[in-house]
């Protein structure tokens, strides 16, 4: 039982929601339980991400105002708040987080989380801030307890790290090198999570498609195989996987998508350039011509598949003809959604020392022409919805009294007026409005013989 409270909060990637429940897993049998409130909890735990512009500065101003919370509990006397910076900006920051901000009592990185108990044991003897920032020898997930509740909707790392050094990017220096889960420890917490009542996984890395793990018949799996077992799991009714590289697409993956039911009709599919040149430039190993024949190749496996996926703009050196190239490739490809930035130099990788640095009114101009583009194609894709009955996984509780919020297989946000006891279910649902960022519909009576499948060409 529980006897004093956690608070984690987390930014960024899903890999990091992931982490975030693991660590509240490997906390538990230390008596922490978990709380929303950091105003009065035992522990709080920042679990960061170094991807996003000014992202330390940030991690910095909520520990100012975290610091003041702990003075605020211990004044009222109500014992010690533990402080604890986790994930890439930890692991990137180090001693630095230290040297800033001295009242932190834990630091410790992605590669870390699962010696938390030891770290807090050690805080809790010696009274000096703890600090663990070192990539294993052994794989942390080796070390880690069975998942507890997740609810109907669940992350499950499968791949962790990344070998391909886009020019841009701070993962293969805070995540590391590509690491394969073993196929039968996925399975074995697959099965854990449809126990505690999840419908739906979705399967983590930050280059998931690169799948390459230990199978229990001495063969190494892809991840095309992987989802074929994690479907014949009773009661898993839906998977999906998150992200993937476009290089690693192979003929088994796209075959997975034809023949499994349970594979959701949604990827994720960074492109993050239209332009040849800039691609190169980022060394993302693929040009926009190979992006269009994985694409073509998916959606002739998987007619209704639609299509996520990562844009940067502004990347050194890019110029309007290339920034067009860009707008062109959305606009014939199409996505449901997106996720765009401008550029932010990162300091460490290669791209930050490029020159021809783009000014940022030219990026900040950019990027509004493209998400202008991107969130009509959204808005266009979710109105084509209306009229269609789609599976909704109702996971939570909406706004409005009576109101359940769910998911459709396109991963669109849908509003249903539903009784509370069919929140954690799958229902029918017809779609009567499509909605900037959501849908909303009604459910259909059971009994109702509804067509087949519905289609929304993206």
């Amino acid at each position: 039982m529980a006897t004093r409270t956690l608070c984690i909060k987390t930014f960024g990637c899903q890999m990091n929601v992931y982490d975030s429940a693991r660590m509240a897993d490997v906390l538990a049998p230390l008596g922490y339980g978990l709380t929303d409130d950091p105003s009065d909890a035992d522990m709080v735990i920042l679990n960061t991400c170094h991807i996003r512009e000014k992202a330390s500065e940030k991690v910095f101003s909520e520990l100012g105002r975290l610091r003041r919370m702990r003075e605020d509990r211990e004044a009222r006397g109500a014992g010690r708040m533990i402080l604890g910076v986790a994930g890439c900006v930890a692991q990137a920051e180090g001693d630095h987080i230290l040297d800033r901000a001295p009242f932190v009592d834990l630091v410790l990185g992605p590669q870390a989380y699962h010696r938390l108990p030891e770290m807090v044991a050690r805080l809790s003897r010696a009274g000096d801030a703890q600090i663990d920032t070192e990539f294993p020898a052994e794989p942390k997930f080796d070390h880690l307890p069975a998942p507890g509740a997740r609810g109907p909707a669940a992350f499950l790392a499968i791949q962790e790290g990344c070998d391909r050094f886009c020019t841009f990017c701070v993962v293969p220096y805070t995540r590391g090198a590509e690491y394969s889960r073993p196929v039968t420890d996925i399975l074995d917490e697959a099965r854990a999570l449809v126990a505690r009542g999840t419908l739906e996984i979705t399967l983590l890395g930050q280059n998931v498609n690169a799948y390459h793990g230990a199978g229990p018949d001495g063969a190494t799996w892809s991840l095309g195989r992987l989802i074929r077992a994690l479907a014949d799991i009773d009661g898993l009714a839906r998977l999906r996987y998150t992200t993937s590289h476009p290089r690693d697409v192979d003929d088994d993956l796209i075959a997975a998508h034809a023949e499994v039911p349970t594979l959701m009709p949604f990827l994720h599919l960074p492109l993050q350039s239209g332009a040849d040149r800039v691609l190169k430039a980022m060394n993302r190993g693929h040009t926009l011509a190979d992006f269009r024949r994985v694409v073509a190749r998916l959606r002739d496996a998987r007619p209704d598949l639609a299509l996520s996926s990562d844009f940067i703009v502004g990347f050194p050196g890019e110029t309007d003809r290339e920034f067009q190239d860009t707008l062109d490739a959305v606009d014939d490809i199409g996505f449901i959604q997106a996720y765009s930035f401008k550029y932010s130099a990162r300091p460490g990788t290669p791209a930050a020392a490029l020159p021809a640095q783009v000014p940022e009114p030219v990026k900040a101009e950019r990027l509004a022409r493209l998400q202008d583009l991107l969130n009509a194609q959204q808005v266009a894709f979710n109105r084509r919805c209306e009229g269609l009955d789609m599976d909704v996984l109702l996971d939570r509780i909406g706004k409005h009294p009576g109101q359940l919020v769910g998911r459709s297989p396109f991963m669109q946000p849908v509003h249903v007026m539903a009784p509370a006891p069919l929140q954690g279910t799958i229902q029918r649902v017809r779609i009567d409005q499509g909605q900037p960022n959501s849908l909303a519909g009604r459910l259909l009576p059971a009994e109702d013989d509804h067509p087949p499948a519905e289609r929304a060409t993206a």
